[in-house]
């Protein structure tokens, strides 16, 4: 098991007790980086993010840059996830680089993202059997990472894990939307109507969200908008819906 440094101790240490934990810590990491990153912070179920939470996004470029992830199922925080390795992805014009997301890559930089850095969280004996936690930096222009920003970041990524191990959670039957980014809650809400209602699994309905939003060039939230409060049906789902549970 991989003991964190003792910066990392120190900056948990600061947070614990306060609200929004992690938000607030995310808000210090872009702060010790002089602003020249935005910061997001992920905990997922899964590598593929089909059941993940959004702890934290720090500036301008994070929100886009972690919504575009769970939109298209691909990007370079599911890749550490997948390897639980750092992704380093500091220039995404760059076809090498980028082989395993040019469709994240390219969206993103229609944003203004220009660079990526996922910092995998390695703790625990068997990281493979427990919810993986990312940090991932964004920026605005290419290049690579100082060394001084990557210990930073990292020391800030074991920070958000010793938080987690303080502060209570969501379960999977029970997300509470104050941990949850704004997109990512009616996401939820969407995955799980659409599985109520046509007796899919819950992968499935992510699936659905993602073919039909990357189809119809839209948003997924926006999609997922509509799926939730103007009850639209997607398409490939045969048969009609079932019908809403009662209110409780």
């Amino acid at each position: 098991m991989k003991l964190p440094r003792p910066q990392a101790v120190i900056l948990a240490a600061r947070f614990v007790g306060h609200a929004h934990p992690a938000q607030r810590l995310g808000e210090a990491c872009r702060t010790a980086l002089n602003e020249a990153y935005a910061v997001g912070l992920t905990l997922a179920v899964d590598a593929a993010l089909a059941q993940r939470v959004s702890l934290c996004a720090a500036g301008p470029l994070a929100a886009r840059g972690e919504t575009l992830q769970i939109s298209l199922g691909e990007g370079p925080c599911i890749q550490a996830l997948n390897q639980m390795t750092p992704v380093l992805a500091d220039d995404l014009d760059d076809a090498d680089t980028v082989r395993q997301w040019p469709i994240y890559a390219e969206q993103a930089q229609a944003h203004g993202i220009r660079a990526v850095f996922a910092l995998p969280v390695l703790s625990g004996p068997d990281p493979a059997q427990q919810p993986g936690l990312v940090l991932s930096l964004y920026r605005d222009r290419p290049g690579p990472i100082p060394k001084a920003d990557l210990h930073l970041a990292q020391d800030h990524a074991d920070a958000a894990d010793l938080l987690l191990l303080a502060t209570p959670t969501p379960s999977e039957e029970d997300l509470s939307h104050a941990w949850l980014l704004p997109a990512d809650a009616v996401v939820h809400q969407a995955i799980g109507m659409i599985s109520y209602r046509h007796s899919v699994t819950t992968g499935q309905a992510l699936a659905l969200l993602r073919a039909h939003a990357h189809t119809r060039g839209t948003d997924l939230s926006a999609l997922a908008h509509a799926v939730v409060h103007e009850r639209l049906t997607l398409p490939g789902l045969s048969g009609p819906p079932s019908p809403d549970p009662p209110p409780q």
